[in-house]
């Protein structure tokens, strides 16, 4: 399932208290979507790293009171209110750490702990194909879950990284060599590949300021082979004309002819999506190819939603309307 549907599926799930577990190859997103729909549906989320725990952290320490055993709680399991119960990486965890899960999960209790009316558990794990180190979950455990199989989608990643600071110019790059947006394979003992938080990671150590260590950088992060790709697309994109006099002349600007430079313009241009600017900008995608010229204003109403009432976007989806789906 792509992102849009786990959210969903995740929103179905919390409102029917049903534990949730989301199999998903390292670096995918699964616990920014989990964060993502707490934030939409006003959860608090308490992250638990199921790996780190020993059997006895969950259930808590053993205290004397009137002469009987009781439990002291720990402090990370939530007391009230509205809270998403995370139990990341919980098939990584040992069995017996596993095994202690049972009864919070499905009986929503442990010890004298209950989980507070409002709490919703949620797990994420990578899955045995990912050569990551788990341990084998327990079906009596497994069968307390809803099994949701994430996967990484372009469109999906695109929208997240619009709102949350992905440099331009690595959205571009991606659009124009989708199938390195995450490369893996498990047969291969690589320390680096491209995965969707590899490519926000290498992004942040460029936009921290140019260097003459670039390739190594991003080698040592996306794999060698997506960075010779991605340094070649910074070598167009950082040549291209200024944005901002495209949008002075989109009647007479270049357009460009070939496959990188048309990802990178229309890229550029997206980002300076606005109500004031989308006239110009969907002047200069009507000289364009007819799929760049919808992928540039479908990333622009990406990049600010209000462009869909303007005059231009209107005119445009209707002269349009039979290459929108």
């Amino acid at each position: 399932m792509k992102p849009t549907r786990i959210v969903e599926a995740l929103k179905v799930c919390i409102a029917a208290k049903q534990p949730v577990f989301i199999w998903g190859m390292p670096g995918v997103g699964k616990s920014d979507v989990v964060r993502q729909v707490g934030k939409a549906l006003k959860y608090k989320i308490a992250d638990i790293r199921a790996v780190l725990l020993d059997p006895v952290d969950l259930r808590g320490l053993p205290f004397i009171e009137n002469g009987q055993a009781k439990w002291c709680a720990p402090d990370f399991l939530p007391k009230s209110g509205k809270w998403i119960l995370f139990l990341d990486e919980l098939n990584a965890a040992p069995p017996l750490v596993q095994a202690a899960c049972y009864q919070l999960v499905l009986d929503r209790r442990i010890g004298d702990y209950v989980l507070p009316k409002e709490c919703v558990v949620i797990a994420a794990g990578n899955r045995e194909t990912d050569r990551a180190v788990i341990s084998r979950m327990p079906s009596p455990l497994a069968n307390r879950f809803a099994h949701l199989d994430f996967d990484a989608d372009l469109d999906d990643w695109v929208a997240w990284a619009l709102e949350h600071g992905v440099a331009i110019e690595f959205i571009a790059f991606l659009r124009y060599r989708p199938e390195l947006l995450i490369k893996f394979d498990p047969k291969l003992n690589e320390k680096a590949f491209p995965t969707p938080r590899s490519w926000v990671f290498t992004s942040n150590i460029f936009v921290a300021g140019k260097s003459n260590i670039e390739f190594d950088l991003a080698a040592g992060i996306v794999g060698e082979g997506a960075a010779t790709e991605l340094i070649g697309f910074l070598e167009v994109y950082r040549n291209l004309p200024d944005p901002d006099m495209v949008l002075m002349a989109p009647e007479k600007a270049m357009v460009p002819e070939d496959p990188a430079t048309l990802y990178a313009i229309c890229g550029a241009l997206a980002h300076k999506a606005s109500e004031q600017t989308i006239g110009r900008i969907i002047q200069y995608a009507g000289r364009l190819p007819t799929e760049f010229s919808v992928l540039l204003v479908r990333d622009c109403i990406k990049k600010d939603e209000s462009v869909v009432k303007t005059r231009a976007f209107i005119k445009w989806a209707s002269d349009n309307s039979d290459v929108l789906v």
